[in-house]
C-alpha cells in the first residue's frame, strides 16, 4: 500500500491542478482500497486503445494520462516520422467529458507544433478513420469508450493507413510514453495549428460508405421496411443520411434513444451485442412490421441485427452470424461481376467463426485471420497491397466493407446488411433464409461468448490465474471429444496433445489459448483488452440436412454449448 500511496503523493505536486490535488487528497485519507486502484498500474494500449473508468491516477482516463499519451505520440512523430509539418485528426464520441478530452489532445499536439484537424461535433469512429487518409495526416486520435458503461471514456490511436496503431509503431508510442513525466506534457495551445472540420469531410465519408456498401442498382430498397437506433451514440449523424442517400425511404427510428447522451439512459449498456439493448427497436418493428432492425454502438464502428426468423419472430443475429451472411453476399457479386482471380482475400480473427474460412473457400477466396481487433485486419491490407481486400469481421459484432475505412465500419456495414435483407426479400428469401441456406450448403456453426468480470488489481490477478491453470493443466476432453491441439499465442506454440507434435504459430504474440478437437469443437480464452474482463468463446457445428431441420440441430448445438460450460464450471 505504501507503494500506491507514494506514486499519489506525486499527484499533490504542483504539476496537478487543485481539482485534482483534491480529488487525491480525499481518497488518501478517505478511501485507500480506491486509491490503490487508481494507482496499482498505468494505462496501457489493449486490443482497442487505451480505455478505463474516468477519474485521477495513472490508471484512470483523465487530462494528465491523455495529456502523458498525446506527448508521448507527438515525440514518436516527431521522431520518426520525417515530414516539414506533421498533421493529426482528432474526433471525439457522446461520451462524458469526450469532447473536452479532445481539445485537450488538441491542445497538446499543437503545443508540439503538429497541426491538428479537430471535429466540430461529435462522430463515428469509423469516420475517423476515414479521415485520417482523407485529410493526408500522419495520424488520428479517437476520443471514445465504445460500448463500455458511462463511466468510461478511452483513447484510440491510427497510423497514417488510417488503421489502428500495430508493430512497431504501438511499441514506439508506449516506450516514449512510459519515459515521459507527467511535468514534461505541454499543455499549452497554440490555437493557429487547430482547424476545425466538419461536412466537407462527412460527404466525403457518407459517399464513400454508400459506394462501398451498395453493390447493385437492382436492388428495390424502397421496399424494406427498417428500424434504426443509435443507442443514444454518435451514429445518429451518419447512418440516417447513408441510408436515405443510398435509397432506403422506409426507415424508422428509434426516437427515445435519438437524442446523443452520455448517461445512455433507456438501456442498461449501450452493447448492440445484447437482445436487452435492442429491445425498444424490436418492439417498434414488431409494431410497425419491419423487416430488418439496426442498432449501433456509441463510437458507431460496431452494429446489431436482428432479423425475422423462419417462424417470423425478430431475432438478434451474433456477430459471427452477421459476418457469415454479408461476406457470402459479397463473394457473390464479386464472382458475378467477374471480379474474382485468384488475387483478393477476406479478413477474420482467431476466435471468430470458422465457418467464413469455408464459405471464402468455396469461391476459391483465401481468408486471412489475425489476432483479435480491426487492427490486424488493417494490418492485413497495408501488408498486402496486391491483394484486393473484399470485407472481413470479428465475433464482436464488427465488419469493414472494403478498405475505403480501416477499422470495423457500422456505417457502411449497415448499408450492407440492408442491401442483403432488400435482395433477399425481392427474390421471395429473407436475411435469416440466406443465412440457413449456407448452413445446409457447409455446417451449421453455433457460437457463444461467456464473459466473466473481474475488477481491480485483485481480479486482474485472478484472469491471469484462471489463463495459467488452462494453460498449464490443459483439458483433455471436451464434451466427450478428445481435445486435438492446444494454440497458446503467448508462446508462439500450437501442440497436437494426441501426438505431442509441436508446431510454431506465426503470429505475434498474445495472451490468448484455444483447444480444439478432431471434428471443430473449439474453445477460446482470453483477457479483454478494455475491459476487467475475461472472455470464453465456444464453437460447435454439425452438418444440416435441410432448412426444416435447423431448430432441431440448432437445440443440439445449443445443449452442447451448455454441457460444455457446465463441464468447465463457468456457469
Amino acid at each position: 500500500m505504501k507503494e500506491f500511496l507514494d506514486k499519489a503523493k506525486q499527484w499533490l505536486t504542483s504539476t496537478f491542478d487543485a481539482e485534482t490535488q483534491s480529488e487525491i487528497k480525499d481518497l488518501i485519507k478517505n478511501n485507500p482500497d480506491a486509491l490503490a486502484d487508481r494507482f496499482y498500474k498505468d494505462m496501457e494500449f489493449g486490443t482497442g486503445g487505451m480505455r478505463g473508468v474516468m477519474g485521477a491516477g495513472t490508471n484512470r482516463i483523465n487530462k494528465y494520462t491523455l495529456g502523458r499519451a498525446t506527448q508521448g505520440l507527438s515525440n514518436y512523430l516527431i521522431k520518426s516520422v520525417q515530414k516539414e509539418q506533421l498533421s493529426v485528426v482528432i474526433a471525439f464520441d457522446c461520451r462524458h467529458n469526450s469532447k473536452k478530452f479532445a481539445k485537450i489532445v488538441a491542445d497538446v499536439l499543437s503545443a508540439n507544433k503538429i497541426k491538428v484537424f479537430l471535429f466540430e461535433d461529435l462522430r463515428a469512429t469509423p469516420e475517423l478513420s476515414f479521415a485520417v487518409r482523407h485529410l493526408g495526416c500522419d495520424a488520428g486520435i479517437v476520443l471514445t469508450a465504445s460500448h463500455n458503461p458511462p463511466e468510461y471514456n478511452g483513447y484510440k490511436v491510427y497510423w497514417a493507413d488510417g488503421g489502428q496503431i500495430v508493430p512497431p509503431h504501438d511499441g514506439g508510442i508506449i516506450k516514449n510514453v512510459n519515459a515521459l513525466d507527467f511535468s514534461e506534457i505541454k499543455f499549452t495551445a497554440n490555437e493557429d495549428l487547430i482547424e476545425h472540420i466538419g461536412k466537407d469531410v462527412d460527404d466525403a465519408f457518407i459517399n464513400g460508405a454508400v459506394k462501398n456498401g451498395c453493390l447493385s442498382d437492382e436492388i428495390d430498397r424502397k421496399n424494406l421496411k427498417i428500424v434504426f437506433t443509435s443507442l443514444h451514440g454518435t451514429s445518429i449523424i451518419s447512418v440516417p443520411e447513408a441510408l436515405a442517400k443510398a435509397g432506403y425511404s422506409d426507415v424508422h427510428i428509434v426516437e427515445e434513444q435519438r437524442i446523443p447522451n452520455g448517461d445512455f439512459p433507456t438501456v442498461k449498456s449501450p452493447n448492440p451485442e445484447e437482445p436487452e439493448a435492442l429491445k425498444m427497436a424490436t418492439e417498434l418493428a414488431n409494431k410497425i412490421g419491419a423487416d430488418i432492425v439496426i442498432g449501433t454502438d456509441p463510437d458507431c464502428d460496431r452494429l446489431g441485427v436482428a432479423v425475422r426468423d423462419i417462424d417470423g419472430n425478430m431475432k438478434l443475429m451474433n456477430g459471427n452470424q452477421t459476418m457469415v451472411v454479408m461476406t457470402e453476399f459479397l463473394l457473390k457479386k464479386w464472382k458475378e461481376e467477374g471480379k474474382i482471380n485468384g488475387n483478393q482475400f477476406i479478413g477474420s480473427t482467431i476466435v471468430s467463426t470458422e465457418l467464413v474460412n469455408d464459405i471464402a473457400s468455396n469461391y476459391n477466396v483465401e481468408t486471412k485471420v489475425g489476432l483479435t481487433g480491426f487492427k490486424w485486419i488493417a494490418k492485413m491490407v497495408r501488408d498486402f497491397p496486391e491483394l484486393d481486400f473484399i470485407g472481413g469481421g470479428e465475433e464482436s459484432f464488427g465488419y469493414m466493407v472494403g478498405d475505403f475505412v480501416r477499422d470495423k465500419d457500422a456505417v457502411t456495414a449497415t448499408l450492407l446488411a440492408c442491401e442483403v435483407a432488400a435482395y433477399a426479400k425481392q427474390n421471395g428469401s429473407s436475411f435469416y433464409q440466406e443465412l440457413l441456406n449456407i448452413y445446409t450448403q457447409n455446417s451449421f456453426y453455433k457460437e457463444h461468448l461467456i464473459s466473466i468480470v473481474k475488477k481491480g488489481m485483485n481480479g486482474a490477478a485472478e484472469i491471469q490465474q484462471m489463463l495459467s491453470d488452462m494453460r498449464n493443466s490443459p483439458l483433455t476432453e471436451i464434451d466427450g471429444e478428445k481435445v486435438e491441439t492446444l494454440s497458446d499465442y503467448q508462446a508462439s506454440t500450437r501442440k497436437n496433445l494426441i501426438t505431442g507434435e509441436v508446431t510454431s504459430i506465426d503470429l505475434p504474440k498474445s495472451n490468448v489459448l484455444i483447444y480444439q478437437t478432431a471434428n471443430g469443437t473449439r474453445i477460446a480464452a482470453r483477457p479483454s483488452g478494455t475491459e476487467p474482463k475475461i472472455k470464453f468463446y465456444f464453437s460447435v457445428n454439425s452438418t444440416l440436412g435441410s432448412i426444416k431441420d435447423s431448430k432441431v440441430t440448432e437445440k443440439a448445438l445449443d445443449d452442447k454449448i451448455q454441457r460444455i460450460i457446465k463441464e468447465m464450471k463457468l456457469n
